[in-house]
């Protein structure tokens, strides 16, 4: 990480941009306090399998073999007053 102060990220913002673009993160300093920190902008359009692959790579995560079952269950019926009902009747 490079650490730029900043009278010298002002007079070199061009260079330091550069740099981000690259890849680098910049550290900028006031009177050699940390006080932000300057990062590439996530590509959009970015997949899952994309982002996650460095992670994958290395063996920290694994992907499901299958596919998700997004089917929604239906609500079930009970019979009785409904629990607004009842919390209306117990605040009273």
């Amino acid at each position: 990480m490079i650490s730029a102060g900043i009278k010298e990220l002002k007079n070199n913002l061009s260079r330091y941009l550069t740099l981000v673009k690259r890849g680098e993160d910049i550290l900028i300093t006031e009177r050699g306090r940390a006080v932000a920190r300057i990062i590439q902008a996530a590509p959009k359009n970015k997949s899952i399998r994309e982002a996650l692959g460095p992670l994958i790579v290395k063996g920290l995560i694994a992907l499901p073999s299958q596919g998700i079952d997004k089917e929604i269950t239906p609500p079930v019926e009970v019979p009785g007053k409904p629990v607004s009902e009842m919390a209306i009747e117990d605040r009273r």
